[in-house]
């Protein structure tokens, strides 16, 4: 049976699309393994791969001569590994998902002239895929456009959406119902598989500025970091708001499905699933990334006309308490919104992926 190796690590957003590949390949008798970082396999335990390979790896910490060579270094070493671990388990093809984890595996299988693809989770290209890129056989976007200045580069992509888990194709079955007049409406607040303390600075004390009608309707579920819990609970029950609050949510997908009004960062993994499920959303993209990724992320839903795209220094609590009280007073507004979100979607976004894999496999 042939194997595909694929490249995924760094967070767990990475390792979704991956296993949402696995998946796909699976159904096609394709075997699969994972080649990941050691802050990643935690997540991977349960990926459904026949074997589970970690490689060193390293992220720019800085830009300081010393830490540029140390990310060197490790990411040299990786890519030895990778190569005693291709030349060992022959695959294929090789398929990265983006990050510094990617380099060493997609790396020694273009030098070993083994058949590899990027994907690009997010509508700017990250600079692990940019690195790679020029050396790769295909790239898969998940946004139409990331390519579109670089002729070169376009000439190998193609559009297959972002892969997402089965849950999440589970949960895009269910259709978006309103809020009814004086009925409950259900919020739901993360922030990526580590949970983000803006969040729980923010969110607590916009719930507490809402009309107390308001707050008596709501049904509020929201992932809090461990140290964040006590003080973010306090608050909940101090309004009287009915509340859930958690680290973390292994039924993330079901639960943004029975949302009526989603607030989040903007990953790509995050955007892909709010799109596939067809949810509203307030997105708060990452400030500080140097791509730039999360907010042209959160502005492909905020263009359709899905989610309303907050800069962090705008997310207040009084402004966010202003929109969730404009979008619960606007039902239809919501199931606009929710229709737009779904217009991106690409609930077949692994099946794609999969047949472009095996293309460019079976071109060698």
């Amino acid at each position: 049976m042939p194997l595909v190796l694929l490249a995924a690590g760094g967070t767990g957003g990475h390792l979704f699309a991956a296993e949402a590949l696995a998946e796909a390949l699976a159904r096609r008798s394709v075997v699969t393994a994972l080649a990941t970082d050691d802050r990643a396999e935690r997540y991977g335990r349960a990926f459904p791969a026949r074997d589970i390979h970690v490689i060193t790896s390293a992220t720019v910490r800085g830009r300081d001569p010393l830490s540029l060579m140390r990310t060197a270094a490790m990411l040299g070493t990786g890519t030895v590994q990778s190569l005693r671990l291709i030349m060992r388990v022959r695959p294929s093809a090789v398929v990265g998902f983006g990050g510094y984890p990617t380099i060493p595996p997609v790396l020694a299988a273009a030098l070993r002239g083994i058949p590899t693809v990027i994907h690009e989770q997010n509508a700017v290209m990250g600079r692990a895929n940019r690195f790679l890129a020029p050396r790769v056989d295909a790239i898969a976007t998940s946004f139409a456009g990331v390519l579109d200045r670089e002729p070169k580069l376009r000439a190998k992509a193609t559009r297959i959406g972002n892969p997402v888990r089965p849950a999440v194709i589970a949960a895009s079955a269910i259709p978006y119902v309103a809020p009814e007049a004086a009925g409950p409406i259900r919020l739901l607040i993360f922030g990526g598989s580590q949970g983000a303390r803006i969040m729980a600075d923010i969110v607590p004390a916009a719930v507490e500025r809402l009309a107390h009608a308001l707050q008596a309707r709501l049904a509020l579920v929201q992932q809090a970091r461990e140290e964040d819990l006590a003080r973010v609970t306090e608050v909940y029950a101090r309004a009287n708001v009915m509340a859930e609050v958690a680290p973390f949510f292994a039924d993330l997908p079901v639960r943004i499905a029975a949302s009526h009004i989603v607030v989040a960062r903007a990953g790509a993994s995050t955007v892909a699933e709010l799109a596939a499920i067809g949810r509203p959303a307030i997105l708060v993209p990452l400030p500080h990334a140097i791509d730039q990724d999360q907010f042209a992320n959160a502005g492909v839903l905020d263009t359709a006309g899905g989610a309303l795209r907050l800069r962090q220094d705008d997310f207040t609590p009084d402004r966010l308490a202003a929109e969730i009280s404009a979008l619960a007073s606007a039902p239809q507004k919501l199931v606009a919104m929710a229709a737009a979100a779904r217009s991106q979607g690409a609930i077949d976004a692994a099946e794609r992926l999969a047949d472009l894999v095996l293309r460019v496999a079976a071109r060698a």
